[in-house]
C-alpha cells in the first residue's frame, strides 16, 4: 500500500488578467488553465476548467484548443479530460536543468533513502511557500510519496520550515505577513512566537522537525542547501510514517540529512552560515 499525501498543492489564486489588453488577458487566462491542470494529474473536463479561469465554456474550449494545437495540453480522447501536455513537461524540464542543485542533489537523495529507508526531497522555496522539484521513493509498502511540483506552507512543513529558518529577518516577516500561519493539522505551529521559537532552534542544531505539522502521521527531517552567501537556496527532507520514525529517531535523521545538506551545499560552492 502506497502512503500518498493527501493534501492537495496550495497555488497561487486565478487571476483573471482584466487590467491588461485582449491579448494578456488571453496570456494570463491560458496560464491559469495550466496551473490549474498541473494541479489534477488526473485531468479536468471542460466545465471545471471554465470555473478556474471564470469564463464561459465555449471561451475557455477556444482557450483549450490553442493550447492544445502548441502541445501544451492534451486530451484523453475517452473520457475527454484534458491534461498537462509534453511541451509543458519539457519547459519545466528546462527549469529543472537550470538548477544545477538538483542534479547536485539527486545522488544524495537516494543515499538518504538507502540510509534511512524513507523517501527523500528536494524542495525550493516560491511565492511564500515550498515547492517540491525531486524525490527518492522509499521502497516500504507504507511510505510518504509528494507529487512534484506540489506545494507546501513554508511554516506547516519541514523543508518550509529549513528554508525559513536562515531566511534575513525582514523577508521573514513579509512572508507571515503576506500569508499568515494557516493551521493545517493540530500540531501546526499556527502563532508567530511558537513558529520564531522553532526557527531559532532549527539554526541552532542544523536542522528542522516536522512533527505531524502537515500531515497526521507523518513526520519529516529537512535541512537547508545555502549559497555562497550563507542563503537558503534549497532544502532536503526525508519523511515517513511516525510508526517507522518516532520522537527518539529524529536526532539521529537530523544528522544524517544536515551531513547531506552541508556536503551538497560545499560542492555548489555555498556554505552554512555561522549561528
Amino acid at each position: 500500500m502506497t502512503v500518498e499525501s493527501k493534501r492537495k498543492p496550495v497555488g497561487r489564486p486565478a487571476s483573471t488578467g482584466k487590467g491588461g489588453g485582449g491579448h494578456s488577458q488571453s496570456l494570463v487566462r491560458g496560464l491559469n488553465i495550466l496551473e490549474g491542470l498541473a494541479a489534477a494529474p488526473g485531468g479536468l473536463g471542460l466545465s471545471d476548467i471554465a470555473q478556474i479561469v471564470g469564463l464561459a465554456p465555449s471561451t475557455t474550449h477556444r482557450l483549450l484548443q490553442a493550447l492544445y494545437k502548441q502541445g501544451y495540453i492534451a486530451q484523453d480522447a475517452e473520457l475527454g479530460l484534458w491534461k498537462i501536455g509534453v511541451k509543458t513537461f519539457q519547459v519545466g524540464n528546462t527549469f529543472l536543468e537550470a538548477r544545477d542543485f538538483v542534479a547536485t542533489a539527486r545522488p544524495y537523495l537516494r543515499q538518504l533513502t538507502r540510509e534511512s529507508g524513507e523517501t527523500a526531497n528536494l524542495a525550493i522555496r516560491d511565492e511564500g511557500m515550498a515547492v517540491f522539484l525531486a524525490q527518492s521513493e522509499s521502497p516500504q509498502m507504507m511510505r510518504m510519496i509528494t507529487r512534484l511540483g506540489s506545494r507546501a506552507p513554508l511554516h506547516a512543513s519541514g523543508v518550509g520550515k529549513a528554508l525559513l529558518a536562515w531566511l534575513p529577518e525582514r523577508e521573514i516577516e513579509r512572508i507571515l505577513q503576506s500569508r499568515g500561519l494557516d493551521r493545517v493539522t493540530e500540531n501546526t505551529l499556527d502563532t508567530p512566537a511558537r513558529l520564531r521559537e522553532s526557527l531559532t532552534t532549527i539554526r541552532r542544531q542544523g536542522y528542522a522537525c516536522d512533527r505531524e505539522e502537515h500531515a497526521i502521521g507523518l513526520n519529516c527531517v529537512a535541512a537547508s542547501l545555502h549559497d555562497q552567501d550563507g542563503l537558503p537556496l534549497a532544502a532536503i527532507s526525508v519523511s515517513g510514517p511516525v510508526a517507522r520514525i518516532p520522537e527518539a529517531r529524529l536526532v539521529e535523521l537530523g544528522g544524517l540529512v544536515s551531513r547531506a545538506a552541508r556536503e551538497i551545499s560545499e560542492r555548489l560552492g555555498g556554505h552554512v552560515p555561522r549561528h
